[in-house]
């Protein structure tokens, strides 16, 4: 019966997202024909995260280290055990902020239009693509725009999950770019939603994430990308 509530639940939670999605299309589609826009259509996904996690039942609790400063731009990095992290982050950042994710999502109904402007899709298996994913990043860094990105790569396919080792790209950008690093611990939003919802569904619940001070890569010049790599992953991992 807990398992049929679970699935049910999921099919609600996908329904709202969809509505909802239907109801901001417009807005999606006009203000992300121009990146002058591209703030504007952050707050139309801030609304619409919100909206649909409401609906749900599914509430984010954000602990926060220190402030983040508005006007500063960051490459956030955080573990990744749920489709449901695109909606804590859009909760959490502010302003022109996009991400970096696989390239499947271009063809994702809901998700589809943002990879296809806004966000960055990357082919894993192409160190070619991989290359110019990051270029573009370091493009859109340039203007100022954040990054959330899952060093992860991918959702691994343990339950529950465990933290997978981290992929240099973030980290050897943030030190190219002098970027802040904001190390994010995603705590218990898999007991809630695990990966895409198929196998487990998912249920409403209150999801506990520790957004830790950001890491100033300006002052770190005589370490490597793969020492702060590994720095983070410690961070991040000490909260989960």
């Amino acid at each position: 019966m807990k398992r049929l509530l679970k699935k049910i639940h999921l099919f609600y939670f996908l329904f709202c997202i969809l509505c909802l999605f239907i109801l901001f299309w417009p807005f999606y589609y006009l203000f992300s024909r121009n990146p002058r826009f591209y703030s504007v259509l952050n707050v139309f996904r801030t609304i619409h995260s919100f909206m649909a996690s409401a609906l749900s039942g599914i509430f984010f609790r954000f602990e926060i280290e220190q402030k983040l400063d508005k006007k500063q731009t960051y490459i956030f990095c955080a573990n990744h055990t749920s489709n449901l992290d695109i909606l804590a982050f859009c909760l959490l950042a502010r302003g022109t902020y996009h991400f970096m994710g696989k390239e499947e999502l271009m063809r994702n109904p809901v998700l589809g239009i943002f990879f296809r402007t806004i966000d960055i899709p990357v082919n894993r298996e192409s160190k070619i693509g991989a290359f110019k994913a990051f270029k573009r990043a370091a493009d859109n860094l340039d203007q100022g725009m954040s990054l959330i990105i899952f060093p992860e790569g991918k959702i691994d396919n343990s339950y529950p999950p465990v933290l997978q080792e981290f992929k240099n790209g973030p980290f050897r950008l943030a030190m190219e770019k002098g970027i802040p690093i904001v190390p994010v611990s995603i705590q218990n939003l898999w007991q809630i939603m695990w990966d895409d919802g198929v196998k487990y569904g998912s249920r409403p619940g209150i999801v506990d994430i520790y957004v830790h001070k950001p890491i100033l890569t300006n002052i770190l010049a005589n370490q490597s990308d793969e020492n702060l790599r590994d720095r983070v992953y410690a961070i991040i991992n000490s909260k989960l």
